[in-house]
């Protein structure tokens, strides 16, 4: 996955957006959670709409996020690293556990999931599926509506890496379907 230059800013930040930082459980005030404003957004700058792709930003914080139980940095791939098909990896969000789940969770879910080949999702979304994405799915579990911009991580040697973000997927959230992160 190539590296992302941020270029030059596209999106102005609103006074009221920031970044919430180490929340687990949204009933419980245990653990140190941050909400740190942010500075300047970059968007990818060569994001399209319509097919998605490469829609991605990166986020520039006013100050840093301190380290934690629940903060810890991510490895970010350089341009020739490969994350093979079946690597372990785990996708986290907010979203709906089920197409009908209006509210969402309380607490931060997870799923483990394989990477599958492009191959492979192309034959299950009977469309093209560009190489600036990865695709992955798991019986019991999947992304849903609300988990968009989040990560997919997998492990490489003994460290955890951002392999991709949650694009899209099934309106339905459907568990045995794939989704498809962006990855460059």
């Amino acid at each position: 996955m190539p590296s992302l230059d941020p270029g030059p800013s596209r999106s102005p930040c609103r006074r009221n957006h920031s970044v919430v930082v180490g929340e687990f459980d949204q009933r419980s005030d245990e653990g140190v959670v941050q909400i740190l404003k942010i500075r300047q957004v970059f968007n990818h700058p060569n994001y399209t709409k319509a097919p998605y792709s490469k829609d991605m930003a990166l986020v520039k914080l006013v100050t840093p996020a301190r380290f934690s139980d629940t903060v810890s940095p991510i490895c970010v791939p350089s341009a020739n690293d490969y994350i093979p098909e079946d690597s372990r990896c785990i996708t986290s969000g907010w979203g709906r556990t089920s197409y009908d789940d209006y509210t969402g969770p309380k607490k931060l879910q997870q799923a483990a999931l394989p990477l599958l080949s492009n191959t492979q999702c192309e034959k299950f979304w009977s469309s093209h599926i560009s190489p600036e994405v990865v695709c992955a799915r798991t019986k019991g579990a999947s992304s849903c509506r609300g988990d968009s911009g989040g990560p997919l991580v997998c492990q490489k040697a003994e460290a955890w890496t951002l392999t991709g973000i949650v694009s899209w997927g099934s309106q339905a959230c459907a568990r045995l379907k794939l989704v498809v992160y962006t990855c460059n």
